[in-house]
């Protein structure tokens, strides 16, 4: 019965408009925060960093300023939600190992339920995790330039920093696909479709299924016809 009520709860609050809702602020607020530096955060008018015809070098360390990279990225996007996150994540296993270790729920549909969103929540938990090894390194050493000694770090660990922060955006539809099995089926497909010479026509027939064929007998009136 509680199952029931959180699972009724949850489809009333979390609408198929709201969702898509969220989605749209999401990408709203990511592309006006990409837009700070249009605005006049950045390096065009350091003398430093400008050539012989008054104009920046196309270079991202000579465009973007370091302390917009720490302060208002780092420290402004990426820790503030980064701990927001463990805490609501902390939390959410604190609630679901609750719920699993009553004895009420040990043999009724409530531990399937439960253990289920367990494994939900850690795989995105899992994401978060690759997000921030992939990302720490190269903020920590933005952090170094800006208040220690500016080139200090070695340009090939910024390098491998950068590498790395890319090699993020290739690895979470690996953990979609290695943990959720709708996904892993579906990119399954996809990538057999994208590969293969012929795209291949969808099966009437379930695959389990072997399709009977019956020889039909030959009736004399359609050759009279």
């Amino acid at each position: 019965m509680e199952v029931w009520r959180q699972q009724s709860r949850y489809s009333t609050i979390v609408t198929q408009r709201r969702a898509y809702g969220a989605v749209v602020l999401c990408w709203m607020v990511s592309f006006l925060t990409g837009l700070v530096p249009m605005m006049g955060w950045n390096n065009r008018r350091d003398p430093v960093n400008l050539s012989h015809n008054d104009s920046v070098v196309c270079k991202f360390t000579n465009v973007m300023t370091m302390k917009y990279m720490v302060y208002f990225n780092f420290f402004g996007w990426v820790v503030a939600p980064l701990l927001i996150m463990i805490a609501l994540y902390g939390e959410l296993f604190r609630v679901i190992c609750r719920q699993l270790n009553r004895r009420a729920e040990a043999t009724s549909d409530g531990e399937r339920y439960y253990r289920k969103e367990l494994k939900l929540a850690k795989s995105l938990a899992l994401v978060v995790l690759l997000f921030v090894v992939c990302w720490l390194p190269l903020h920590i050493m933005n952090c170094v330039n800006v208040f220690y000694k500016k080139g200090s770090i070695p340009q090939p660990a910024i390098k491998v920093g950068i590498f790395m922060s890319h090699v993020n955006s290739a690895l979470n539809p690996l953990v979609y696909a290695f943990r959720i099995k709708s996904f892993r089926v579906t990119l399954l497909e996809i990538t057999r479709r994208c590969t293969s010479c012929k795209a291949r026509e969808p099966s009437p027939y379930p695959c389990s299924m072997p399709v009977l064929t019956e020889k039909v007998p030959h009736d004399p009136t359609e050759s009279a016809k």
